[in-house]
C-alpha cells in the first residue's frame, strides 16, 4: 500500500466521528488535495470521500447492533450533524434503516431486503471460479455484482458459494443487468487447527477496479481469488 495512502486511512478510521474534509485528509497524507485523491481512488477503488462515509456506516452498525445508544446518539458519534442525513446515508448503504437494522439485529422479525423493482435491462452472466488464499480453511463466500468498489446495498446480481480450502469452486451470476459493474466478495475463512472455529479471518477479493463489463445474452469470465482483509479495504457495509 502506498505509504501516503495508509497514512490517509489510518487517519480516517481514527477520526472519522471528525468534521473531517478531504483537504484535512490529504494534509495528513503530506499531498495536495487533487494528487491525493487520485493516488487513494487507484488504491483504494473509492474517492477519500466515500471511504470516509463506508468508515462511518459501518461503526454505525456496530453501534447500533451492541449498544443502547440512541439513533440520534450514534448519529453524532460518528460524525454526522444531521440526523436525517445520517438516516438517508445509512439506509441508502445498508438497505435498511436504523431503526430496521437494530431490529434485525435483536431478530425482531425483521427481514432483509430484496431487490427494488425498477425498468427491465437487458442481462447477461459471470461467470467463474472463486478460490482462497492458502494457509486458511473452507469458507461460504458472498459474491456480488455492485455499482461502486464497497460492498453495500444493492447487489445488481449476488450469489453465495461454499469453496473448500484446498481448490477453487465455480460461481455463477445470473440476470447480471447490461453494463459495467464491479464484481466483490466476501467471507470469513475458518481455521486450520483443531478447533477451525478458533482462529477465523476475513477475506475480501475480485475486481473493484477495473469493473467487469457485462453484455446482454453473453457470459462474461472472471476468476476471483479472496485474501486477508487490509485497512485499505473499504467496509462491508
Amino acid at each position: 500500500m502506498d505509504a501516503a495512502v495508509g497514512r490517509a486511512v489510518a487517519y480516517i478510521r481514527e477520526r472519522f466521528s471528525d468534521p473531517l474534509t478531504v483537504t484535512d485528509i490529504a494534509r495528513k497524507a503530506l499531498l495536495s488535495s487533487f494528487y491525493f485523491s487520485r493516488v487513494f481512488k487507484e488504491e483504494t477503488g473509492v474517492s477519500p470521500g466515500r471511504f470516509l462515509a463506508a468508515v462511518r456506516i459501518h461503526e454505525a452498525k456496530r453501534l447500533i447492533g451492541s449498544t443502547s445508544m440512541t439513533i440520534a446518539e450514534i448519529s453524532g458519534a460518528v460524525g454526522y450533524t444531521s440526523l436525517s442525513s445520517f438516516t438517508n446515508s445509512f439506509t441508502a448503504s445498508v438497505g435498511l434503516s436504523p431503526g430496521r437494522f437494530r431490529r434485525l439485529c435483536r431478530d425482531e422479525g425483521e427481514g432483509v431486503p430484496g431487490p427494488q423493482p425498477g425498468p427491465r435491462p437487458r442481462h447477461g452472466s459471470v461467470a467463474g471460479t472463486v478460490r482462497l488464499p492458502q494457509g486458511h480453511g473452507n469458507a461460504r463466500v458472498y459474491l456480488g455484482a455492485f455499482a461502486t468498489a464497497v460492498v453495500q446495498y444493492p447487489a445488481v446480481a449476488s450469489a453465495v458459494v461454499d469453496v473448500p480450502s484446498d481448490r477453487p469452486s465455480c460461481y455463477c451470476l445470473q440476470n447480471v443487468p447490461e453494463g459495467s459493474w464491479h464484481l466483490l466478495a466476501v467471507a470469513v475463512a475458518a481455521g486450520t487447527g483443531h478447533d477451525p472455529q478458533a482462529v477465523r479471518t476475513a477475506l475480501v477479493g475480485g475486481r473493484g477496479t477495473p469493473a467487469v463489463t457485462v453484455t446482454a445474452g453473453a457470459v462474461t469470465s472472471a476468476a476471483v481469488r479472496l485474501r486477508p482483509a487490509q485497512p485499505a479495504d473499504p467496509p462491508v457495509l
